[in-house]
């Protein structure tokens, strides 16, 4: 066989690039359908892969049948009959040779259907067993009619469930993506890794990597199939991750192929903002600060994410930068997903900056009317040096005069196109402003090596002096009102206490108190105490007023929903209660807890949890229990959750993965990184093959 390494010398006929409509059986119609779900090559149908498997290598008697089995069976009708309950219905028994019978429901049926369906016939179904009314039951099972004494043939093969969408169905697609398989070249046509490079990691080749998945034989480990750890998946897996991570440093590579400002001040501003300080950076802050100093000297576009755990001081670096751009000339952006959060950036910029003379401006979605033609005119004409705003520094009419730093909080909240637009405000030629990103969500390593591959990261992990660890515990809401004693306490102790909910309505949806109810609850429990409320509906004049009552000790409690997560910095508040905490995800526990302890006093996360509690709510209290180690917890929110959930919202242009999981294959990310580093360098073309095979029409996003 022809060694791999020759795929560079083949002739660039490509089968996998044909259209669909050159499979017999496709025609534009059945086209148009199978590209709602992506697919337009044949090669997009090589790697559109089963969901799940069915088995249909064996026949089960029915007397061996047992709720939640997925089996299939043989049997002749018995009896037949049309019912109308609530809504139509089917009911088929079929009956075996041993005597067992087994009822087939159908509510979705037509008259030709009912007229095969005679008594006699001989039928072979597969579906879900479960228990019904008068015994075991499918409802809706697939069935095939057999003939006489015709023999039973079954599957050789595992049967594959792939994703599918309305029009398609099951059997016709798995019809189409067999015909495709058909077209599969041979090794050395459609390997892409090459030997060189893929050698020494043992890898399947990926031919027999797709016919396998597509057709497991019968005495396949189906439990390590369905977890995807088979080696033929885990080929696949590793081709899928090179291939983002090679999209992530294209697109990395085209962004440092622009120029940018070069942004190197005398550091006059820099040394009266750090004399400003009523403190002194922490070495991890002096050394990011530093990383983020020689970026934006240079004459490229600095991507750099800083990372840090929650109060380890992210917000002095991000200032730090932007002093350097005022004084180089240039004005700063700063972007954060929420108005709450963009007011606390505010406060400081403001404290920060404008004792040195700059202009602080502010720009949101509330700022209307004569208030906001002035912001505008202010940023066009570089009169405004910091703009601190939300969604609405992207909006049309925001005209910035020479922007040279970005600076995005929180980025996994924001889409792609949305960080484009506010980059592409300070475009000028083939000149982009620098971008600094912020995030308060440590990223796991195997993450970050993945999804972050078009960034520099710089970790602050370390928290100023100081700051106490938060003892956590978790209790049971049945002992809610011996968690008001311990409130009430703390209060007359001079401190301060959260109480926050996750809903701001009562909802008989959800077993949740809302933060209006425990308002009131609190108000009537606690009736020496002055209790505030905050929740996203309030407008920002009104949660800016409660917010800074409770910063004044003017509130000794504050009922908060989560617009309390980030940004909120009272160090005289020392206890949170976070309610229904078996509903929040652990990034979201470990934002909320970093409210308290920002102060020297010793200071308590009480979880208040409903009971039953599921397998995972229980594992992720006792990780919060645990540990305050922000890395820690993101690392175990990427095991229990998956990346999708651990980024935030899946965004329009983020990658989407097929059969990776990052938080099961994170081991193969150092080979990914090697593999990548090689096949850039020495095999270019085949780069850009890889992409178009598994990133396809997403591949336009590489300039984000």
């Amino acid at each position: 066989m022809a060694s791999r390494a020759s795929v560079s010398s083949v002739a660039p006929v490509d089968p996998g690039r044909a259209s669909l409509t050159t499979l017999g059986g496709v025609g534009p119609a059945l086209a148009q359908t199978l590209a709602k779900l992506g697919l337009r090559e044949v090669q997009d149908l090589w790697f559109h892969l089963p969901l799940r498997y069915e088995d249909r290598t064996t026949v089960v008697a029915i007397g061996d049948l047992r709720p939640g089995d997925r089996a299939q069976v043989e049997g002749v009708v018995e009896f037949v009959e049309r019912g109308f309950r609530f809504r139509p219905q089917l009911k088929v028994i079929v009956g075996d040779e041993a005597g067992r019978a087994l009822l087939l429901r159908f509510f979705h049926f037509r008259k030709a259907q009912v007229d095969q369906l005679q008594k006699g016939t001989r039928l072979l179904c597969f579906g879900e067993v479960r228990q019904g009314p008068q015994g075991l039951e499918m409802v809706h099972p697939q069935y095939q009619r057999v003939e006489g004494d015709v023999p039973l043939v079954v599957e050789e093969r595992l049967t594959p469930v792939y994703p599918t969408t309305e029009g398609l169905g099951p059997r016709r697609l798995a019809s189409v993506i067999a015909r495709a398989l058909a077209h599969l070249p041979v090794d050395d046509r459609l390997e892409l890794i090459p030997d060189d490079v893929g050698r020494p990691l043992g890898l399947a080749s990926l031919r027999d990597a797709l016919l396998y998945v597509h057709r497991p034989p019968p005495d396949v480990d189906l439990r390590q199939l369905e977890q995807g750890r088979h080696p033929a998946q885990q080929r696949l897996a590793f081709e899928e991750l090179l291939t983002q991570h090679l999209t992530l440093r294209r697109m990395r590579a085209a962004v440092k192929k622009r120029s940018a400002p070069v942004l190197k001040s005398a550091g006059t501003l820099r040394e009266r903002l750090l004399g400003s300080l009523p403190f002194a950076l922490t070495k991890a802050q002096a050394r990011v600060s530093a990383e983020v100093a020689r970026d934006v000297a240079r004459a490229h576009p600095m991507l750099r994410l800083v990372q840090g755990d929650v109060g380890s001081g992210k917000t002095v670096v991000a200032a730090l930068a932007a002093v350097a751009a005022v004084e180089s000339g240039y004005q700063v952006a700063l972007m954060a997903p929420t108005e709450l959060l963009a007011e606390q950036h505010l406060r400081n910029f403001r404290a920060w900056l404008e004792p040195l003379g700059l202009d602080v401006e502010w720009l949101a979605g509330k700022v209307q009317g004569r208030a906001r033609k002035s912001a505008l005119a202010r940023v066009a004409d570089g009169a405004a040096h910091v703009v601190v705003g939300t969604h609405a520094l992207m909006q049309e009419g925001v005209a910035f005069a020479r922007l040279g730093l970005v600076i995005v909080d929180e980025q996994h909240r924001f889409g792609v196109h949305q960080r484009l637009a506010l980059r592409d405000k300070g475009a000028e030629g083939d000149s982009i402003p620098h971008q600094l990103v912020l995030t308060a969500t440590p990223i796991p390593r195997t993450l970050a090596m993945s999804a972050y591959a078009d960034l520099d990261v710089s970790s602050i992990d370390e928290l100023p002096p100081g700051r106490t660890p938060v003892q956590t515990v978790a209790i049971s809401s049945e002992r809610r009102y011996d968690v008001m004693e311990r409130i009430h306490a703390a209060c007359m102790e001079g401190r301060q206490v959260y109480w926050v909910c996750t809903l701001i309505e009562e909802s008989e949806q959800l077993n949740a108190q809302a933060a209006e109810v425990a308002h009131a609850e609190l108000t009537a429990g606690l009736p020496d105490l002055a209790v505030g409320l905050i929740h996203g509906r309030m407008k920002p004049k009104e949660k800016q007023s409660v917010m800074d009552a409770f910063k004044q000790g003017e509130l000794a409690v504050l009922v908060a929903t989560t617009v309390i997560e980030v940004g909120v910095d009272v160090p005289n508040a020392s206890l949170m209660v976070i309610e229904n905490s078996e509903r929040l995800g652990l990034a979201q526990l470990h934002q909320l807890r970093g409210r308290v302890g920002r102060g020297s006093i010793a200071s308590t996360c009480v979880l208040l949890y409903q009971t039953p509690l599921s397998r995972l709510a229980k594992e992720r209290l006792q990780v919060m229990r645990q540990t305050n180690d922000g890395f820690r917890i993101a690392e175990k929110d990427l095991e229990l959750r998956g990346p999708g959930e651990v980024l935030g919202t899946r965004q329009t242009g983020q990658l989407q993965f097929r059969i990776a999981d990052l938080a099961r294959d994170g081991h193969l990310m150092p080979e990914v990184q090697r593999v990548a580093e090689a096949m850039m360098r020495d095999h270019p073309a085949r780069c850009e093959r890889l992409i178009a095979r598994w990133v396809g029409d997403a591949a336009r996003y590489v300039d984000a």
